[in-house]
């Protein structure tokens, strides 16, 4: 029988959560969204998503795929679109169910990904679940040397967890620079795929470069020597956030 796929469009706040994909010893994003679908569609439901998030990561954007064996209308979209929010709780928002050809893949056809990494520079409980709050004093401009210097290499083995499943730890980052919002310092980081654990190890050593406990010569060392062990601590997944991802147009049906 034929199958028809769909992208959800959603939003998630990750702080409850233990990521996106499914685990044994914890609620998960995608568990929690499976169950609500299968409940409204009264059929087994199984999304795949866009990539796996760590525990506490959120997503401003976020896209996951499943097969249907009959085919939504707009009208039977807009339905099940209320019906998921009703159910779900204020942590998770979806946006929108949209047709898109049978070959489309959340993961898979993205072309491009960026992630916010949220850094408080004054305390603030409003915001605490959403940044990492670091006292003292920070160059970001000799951060964003650092940044500019990351961009220019394409293995990124020194910023990945290590005994993961990827078949290359080459990526090409096309954006990465640090910006003052408000009280927060913000970076910004778009590539056309990451690598687990990538950014938060990235911001933890740049870090290091800001607080003067590492030089650019350090980081070119550490970029160099592909090894995970050399570089930074990972900041705190609170910080971070899945800001965007784009897909090529023509898989989406108009």
């Amino acid at each position: 029988m034929e199958h028809n796929r769909y992208f959800l469009h959603l939003a998630f706040d990750g702080f409850n959560f233990h990521g996106w994909q499914r685990q044994p010893n914890g609620i998960t994003i995608q568990q929690t969204l499976e169950e609500a679908m299968s409940m409204i569609l009264r059929v087994p439901v199984a999304l795949t998503g866009a990539g796996r998030t760590d525990a506490g990561v959120h997503a401003e954007q976020f896209y996951a795929h499943f097969d249907l064996n009959r085919i939504l209308n707009r009208t039977d979209c807009e339905k099940l679109l209320f019906k998921l929010n009703s159910f779900l709780g204020g942590d998770i928002a979806v946006y929108n169910i949209l047709p898109v050809e049978k070959h489309a893949h959340a993961r898979f056809s993205a072309t491009s990904r960026t992630y916010r990494y949220c850094i408080a520079r004054r305390k603030n409980p409003f915001r605490r679940n959403f940044t990492y709050y670091v006292y003292g004093d920070i160059d970001h401009d000799l951060m964003n040397r650092g940044a500019e210097m990351i961009m220019g290499y394409r293995d990124f083995t020194s910023f990945s967890k290590v005994d993961t499943d990827t078949k290359t730890n080459n990526c090409t980052i096309t954006k990465a620079m640090w910006q003052m919002e408000s009280e927060e310092l913000v970076f910004t980081i778009t590539a056309d795929r990451f690598l687990r654990n990538m950014v938060r190890a990235i911001v933890g050593t740049l870090l290091e470069l800001g607080t003067g406990k590492i030089s650019l010569d350090d980081l070119q060392r550490i970029i160099e020597s592909l090894n995970r062990s050399d570089a930074g601590d990972s900041v705190p997944a609170r910080g971070l956030s899945l800001h965007r991802i784009t897909y090529p147009e023509e898989i989406f049906f108009m």
